[in-house]
């Protein structure tokens, strides 16, 4: 079963320097019938205009994944991290017992884009810690996210992986997906076709009880492919 959920009926917040879009209930928005697929909670997609950004603010247990499509953006948590995330690095917080921290745009001119994905964490309590990588853009299904930090992925706390797709112009790709799990597709980029149905950027769908789908471009796409429990 595949259930889309289109961009245009996600969520908004404007607040000047911040645009964002809400693919599950988030902050002042609320929608019942969007809480979120398994333990994926929160995906939303951020602009930040020139010189703003999210003051100093607390999480606790909770995954968050950070991954930047343009711009960079600057970081600074209370655990003494101060990094620069450029445009295609992936940042994984644990925020564990609490970790409080600051996202920024310093450019005077160029906007951020980024995606910010909250996972539920099957720890409560733990130390938290940070992890920010890069990684070389393969085409096919890349594995960035694992439960046991393998091949270079980042680690998180949780029986999930993430995945990202980047398909060239005319191309396809098969996923073997188990049947006893969750999968949610997030377009990025681009637009495919998934066993009949189109999902243009910003598009999302929750995948359940398939075994393997075909995922395919004609103009070349990049999604983030989520397996869950």
């Amino acid at each position: 079963m595949i259930t889309v959920r289109r961009n245009y009926e996600r969520g908004r917040t404007e607040l000047g320097w911040l645009h964002s879009k809400h693919t599950f209930s988030f902050s002042d928005y609320y929608d019942p019938c969007y809480q979120g697929v398994s333990v994926l909670r929160v995906l939303n997609e951020d602009h930040v205009d020139p010189g703003g950004g999210f003051d100093t603010h607390e999480h606790q247990d909770m995954e968050i994944i950070c991954y930047v499509l343009e711009g960079t953006m600057r970081y600074q948590d209370s655990l003494g991290n101060v990094q620069l995330i450029e445009a295609g690095d992936f940042q994984l917080i644990s925020a564990g017992s609490g970790i409080a921290y600051s996202e920024s745009n310093t450019s005077s001119g160029d906007p951020l884009k980024f995606i910010q994905v909250w996972i539920e964490s099957h720890e409560r309590g733990s130390a938290p810690s940070y992890q920010q990588q890069g990684f070389t853009r393969q085409y096919g299904a890349e594995r960035i996210v694992s439960s046991d930090g393998s091949d270079g992925t980042l680690r998180i706390h949780q029986d999930m992986s993430m995945h990202r797709i980047l398909l060239r112009h005319g191309s396809s790709l098969l996923i073997e997906l188990p049947g006893n799990r969750t999968a949610y597709l997030h377009m990025v980029r681009g637009a495919v076709g998934v066993e009949g149905k189109s999902l243009n950027a910003g598009d999302g769908a929750t995948i359940s009880k398939i075994n393997s789908l075909t995922i395919r471009s004609e103009s070349g796409a990049e999604a983030l492919l989520f397996d869950l429990p």
